[in-house]
């Protein structure tokens, strides 16, 4: 097996082979019941309960139980034990055939969907993200977000940057987490330091003070709801489809089906 090491060709090479099945499996070992499947569900139970902070070759091995080097015969570490995760836990790609609605309803189902599947495995998000080899689950995914927009008269290019950025709204409205910055909480009320700084410095932040209905007089008061429920996903998101439509409008429609 080939180790990821500092090499970016050999290790993307190594996990091309785990996640596309090139890889032969160990054939020997004091485990022969222990495989990829087992090690990947049993990595995914830990981070869906503790977070990927929690994941350690360690703690999956103590799960199974195995030892951390009967590991290393089917992973060549966590980078690789990360990847694999990704695969088990993103499920299989979302299939639009006879879904009525044309491509925006695709775009609003796949959104769903995804937005689903990272509330089951709120690490996803996070993993998810940098230059990687995907797996052929993952980028089943992004092909069905790409074929939402087949039969319309964007290209090639429009298509990806399309799909980039509905993936890049639905990560950053996922949750608090991974949402930009906000001066409010999770339940989306200010805090009372935060109420209270703001109706000391209204004069100072005049829109955001008038959004949170704050002002000098009541700077003491209950923290006002701020924000709709969902981080702004179904605003924006009507929003990008908009801009979408307008554009292919004026290109002509969509292409009959």
């Amino acid at each position: 097996m080939v180790r990821a090491n500092a090499n970016g060709f050999e290790a993307d090479q190594s996990a091309a082979d785990l996640l596309w099945g090139l890889r032969e499996p160990p054939t020997r070992g004091p485990r022969p019941g222990l495989t990829l499947e087992g090690i990947a569900s049993a990595a995914v139970r830990i981070a869906d309960a503790e977070g990927l902070g929690a994941l350690s070759m360690q703690r999956v091995a103590a799960a199974l139980p195995v030892t951390k080097m009967a590991l290393y015969r089917y992973v060549s570490g966590k980078a690789e034990l990360t990847s694999v995760m990704i695969e088990a836990a993103v499920g299989e790609p979302p299939q639009f055939a006879g879904l009525p609605g044309g491509w925006r309803a695709r775009l609003e189902e796949f959104a769903r969907l995804l937005g689903e599947a990272w509330r089951v495995h709120p690490w996803l998000p996070w993993a998810t993200v940098g230059d990687r080899v995907m797996g052929p689950r993952e980028l089943g995914w992004v092909e069905s977000a790409v074929s939402a927009l087949r039969g319309t008269p964007l290209d090639g290019t429009e298509r990806l940057d399309a799909v980039f950025v509905l993936f890049g709204h639905i990560r950053n409205t996922q949750s608090m987490s991974t949402a930009g910055t906000q001066p409010w909480t999770a339940d989306k009320r200010l805090t009372p330091t935060m109420r209270r700084l703001l109706g000391e410095h209204a004069a100072e932040y005049p829109a955001l003070s008038e959004a949170f209905q704050v002002s000098a007089a009541d700077s003491a008061g209950e923290g006002f709801a701020g924000g709709s429920a969902d981080n702004g996903r179904e605003f924006g998101l009507r929003r990008l489809l908009d801009g979408l439509e307008l554009l292919i409008d004026q290109r002509g429609g969509p292409l009959p089906e």
